[in-house]
Formats: structure tokens, sequence, C-alpha cells
């Protein structure tokens, strides 16, 4: 059953939050004397200590694989430590026998295994007779890691079980993709190593190569078919025919984790942009006006209709921005930029509200958006854009929202407040504009009363006019070609709402189209 990954729905407590029964947490001192004389007595649940902070179910099912089939898994977040269940107790005794003398590792990190003092892990809640019994929900991803597991299993570890690089289409696009957004959704299912995004058929997609296969059948079983947003950006994952991912550029297109010298390259806009601020640093996505972002606003995943909550929570640092509307433009030229130049630029991705330039930093603006997803909007596509001769820089801003003057202040014009601006683009909510990034071919809308000369000379102030042409069908509309995508993008900001009647205003847009 498709099901959203964001879900607006309620969380029901998910393993993550409850309570451990009394028992399960035994003293340090108790347990490093277990420990060293060789933990409790034999049991089917293996008990695993000192995990690293992002530790996933597919780790420690990683961990028990060579030693037999697995039944149940837990992760105990909060405490660092996970509780594996094998079919056969013969598996358990293996397993632990084998980490007495070999170092057990997760992500690089020394763990400890031990027998539990549980004799089993169970999934039935209306049975609590016995806490020793340790009654737990099974969460989605512990089901996929086991799935997973058992599928590499059946395979006989053989063809079709060493897969680790994943083939993602997102389709029914209405939000941004980014690189940081899918490292965060596929990586929760275990580590991973390589990922390239491209545009392919007008559809976004993306290779994600993971550490181990576990992982990657994993983020498959549980991925495929979602919505990374209510009703939208619809994930069809399949496995890809490569075994490995050639990266040769860590940017926004393509990013090796092994390699952090890798150059950045000159990446090519494929219309998919995203901040370059390192992992944890890219802004909230939103959905619509209810902006529920990636991570901070407690919404739980929605696996296939299944509310069992995961929390993102602090994924990736996002939870910081909180879903915040404002963004932070830097390198603009303070000799150049106003308040109503960001106002046109950033209206093409969403409704401004207020824009403040800072005085004592006047290449620095913050901008107000209507809602979170379209500050995201302005960051994909904006960040990095060519302004005035200087590469624009958009990230988004701690702040919730731009402060006017008292009244009485002057601050020489650097606040403008557009809430109630005739000029915005978005009129309705959800209303359908065709948004991608600058390009040096304009659409112009209400020149019907102008001449191809008098529109010519108007474009010629701000660059080269390279062609132009009237629709066929209706002369109310034209294209225009400008010699670069800086130029066209100074030309929007010029001409957009040129008044070309009493109550008329050209409206000028950024097109796909060819002249």
């Amino acid at each position: 059953m498709d099901g959203d990954f964001y879900s607006t729905s309620g969380m029901k407590r998910g393993p993550d939050d409850m309570q451990v029964n009394d028992g399960m947490g035994d003293s340090n001192d108790a347990k490093k004397a277990k420990f060293d004389n060789g933990g409790n007595q034999p049991s089917r649940v293996v008990h695993v200590r000192s995990l690293p902070n992002d530790a996933a179910e597919t780790d420690v099912v990683q961990l028990g694989l060579p030693f037999g089939k697995m039944t149940n898994v837990l992760i105990l977040k909060q405490k660092n430590q996970a509780f594996l269940e094998f079919q056969d107790e013969t598996c358990a005794i293996n397993m632990v026998s084998y980490f007495k003398t070999n170092t057990a590792q997760v992500r690089l990190k020394s763990c400890y295994v031990q027998f539990s003092n549980h004799k089993e892990l169970k999934t039935d809640a209306s049975n609590s007779q016995n806490p020793k019994h340790m009654l737990m929900l099974q969460n989605t991803s512990a089901q996929a890691a086991l799935q997973a597991a058992q599928g590499l299993l059946g395979a006989g570890g053989g063809h079709g079980g060493e897969r680790t690089v994943l083939r993602v289409i997102v389709d029914n696009v209405l939000y941004p993709v980014t690189l940081e957004v899918l490292h965060q959704l596929f990586s929760r299912f275990g580590k991973i190593l390589k990922v390239i995004t491209f545009t392919k058929n007008n559809t976004f997609q993306a290779l994600l190569q993971f550490s181990d296969p576990i992982s990657a059948a994993a983020a498959k079983d549980s991925l495929d078919n979602q919505n990374i947003y209510n009703g939208c950006n619809t994930l069809k994952i399949d496995y890809s025919k490569l075994t490995n991912l050639n990266v040769k550029y860590n940017n926004d297109k393509s990013r090796d984790f092994t390699r952090p010298d890798l150059p950045t390259g000159d990446s090519m806009d494929n219309g998919m942009r995203m901040n370059d601020m390192g992992m944890g640093g890219a802004g909230v996505l939103g959905s619509g006006a209810n902006a529920f972002g990636l991570g901070g606003l407690g919404n739980g995943f929605n696996f296939g209709g299944n509310q069992s909550g995961n929390r993102m929570g602090n994924m990736g640092g996002m939870n910081q921005h909180n879903g915040s509307p404002c963004i932070l433009v830097s390198n603009l030229d303070e000799e150049k930029v106003t308040p109503d130049s960001l106002f046109i630029l950033f209206g093409v991705y969403g409704n401004v509200h207020r824009v403040k330039i800072l005085f004592n930093k006047k290449d620095n603006a913050l901008i107000q958006m209507a809602d979170p997803s379209q500050a995201q909007q302005a960051i994909t596509y904006l960040d990095k854009a060519r302004l005035w001769g200087k590469q624009l820089r958009v990230a988004p801003s701690k702040h919730q929202l731009i402060q006017m003057p008292k009244d009485g202040q002057s601050d020489a014009g650097l606040t403008k407040d557009f809430v109630n601006s005739p000029h915005h683009r978005f009129k309705r909510m959800g209303s359908k504009n065709y948004i991608f990034p600058p390009t040096s071919v304009l659409h112009l809308y209400n020149v019907a009363t102008l001449e191809e000369d008098d529109i010519r000379s108007l474009f010629s102030q701000y660059g080269t006019v390279k062609a132009f042409k009237f629709f066929n069908n209706d002369r109310k509309m034209a294209l225009i070609e400008m010699a670069s995508v800086e130029e066209a993008t100074l030309s929007l900001i010029g001409l957009h709402n040129y008044q070309v009647e009493d109550n008329l205003h050209m409206r000028v847009s950024f097109s796909r189209s060819t002249v």
C-alpha cells in the first residue's frame, strides 16, 4: 500500500519513545561484571552495547547475518544499545562466542556483544505477564532490515544478494528534490557511500550506493512507492545493474562520502540545485501551507499507512531552522541592490512578504517568504545564481520573521513590507506556476500593444538581445533570448511589472523554451 513518507497525521508512540522495562537496564557495573565473566545464560536474544549514535537496524542485522536467521531486532537509541533475536539459540551462542575473541564493529565503532537476560523479543503487546519477555512493537525499519537479511540468506549470498546500488526515480515532483534530501531519507537504513543525481526524460533520477546489500535492500523495501510529501514526490526504487559508482566531483549533483578530497568541478544546472552548505545545512523542505519540514516538527513517518512514528527529530541538523520562511542572501552588489529588486527576483519562486538589506553589511539581505516551502524553492533555484557580476549565496535563516523598523525610526529604506503588493505571482495557494532556475530565455506576457523594436530596445538596456518572437497564436505573449542567463536575470528584475498601459503591466518569467 502506498503511503506518505512525511505525513501530516499524528504520531503513535514508536519504539524510540517507549519506556524500558525494569530488568532491561542493568547498572553499568553489573554489565561490566557480566561481560567479563561471559554474561548471562545463553538466550536466542543477543544484547549489543556501545553502538554509535547513528546506528540503524540494518547495522545490527548486518552484525548477526553470518550466524543465521534473525526474527526480531530492536534499537534503543537513547541508550546506544540493541537487541537481536535469532530463530535458534545455537545461532546466538555462535555470535556471542565469535565476538568474545573478535571485536564487533558498527560504523567503525567497537561494540560489545553478550546474551540478553530476555528469552525473546515479543511483538504481541497483549501478553504482558512477564516483563522478562520484554514486550516491544517491531517497527518498520526493523521489518525491512530483517526481510532484507532473509532475502540475502535465501539468495545464498550469491548473485542478487550482493547488490548495493539503487536506482531511484522521483515521480510527480511538486517540491524540489536535492541530493541532501535523498541522503537524509536513505541514510537511516545504512551507510551511503556515493550518490549521483541527474535528470533523464524530464524526470529526476538518482543512483545511491550503500556500504552493504542489507542496507540497500532495506531501503528499497521500505521506501519504494512511498511519497516524500503528502500525495507527491513519489519514490520508485529498483536495483541498478552497476556494482560501483564512479564519482568524479563532490557537488550538488554527485557526492562520494568516502572521498571528501574530490574537487567540486563545474556543476551543470539541471534544475535541481541545492544550497551547498555541506551535510546538515540544507534548508527545510515544506509541504504546501502545512510546511511540514524535514525535521524538528515532530511529524511521524507514515509508511504505507502505518504510523509507527519514527520521529525524524534531529535528522541532519535540520530542525535548527524549524521550517523558517526566512532566507539569508549574501554576496550582493551593495551599490545596486534594493528591496524592490530582490522582491521581483525572489518573487519568481514564491510570494515575498518582507525584505531587509542589512544596515552594517549591505551585501547581505534577509528575505521573508510566505511559507517555508517557498523559501526552500528560492534556495534551490537561486543559490549560486549570477547577479551584478557576482555569484549569489542563498541559505536558510534562523530568523522566523523580519521585524519592521519601529515607528519614527528610519533605516534609509533598507527594510520594506510587500505583503499587500498587487504584484505577487502566486495569487492562490497551490496555483500552478512553472518554476525552474534562471534561464537566458524569458517569457513575456501582456505585450500585444508593443512593437518588436520597442521590446528589443527595452531589453537591450540590460544586455544583448539574441533572438525574439511573438507567439503565433497569441500576440500578447512573446519569447526573448538574452546573451547570458545573468543578462536575462537583470532584464527580469528591471522589466517585470513594466507599465505598458494604464492598467496593463508586462509580466516577465524565465522560460525553458527556445526562440
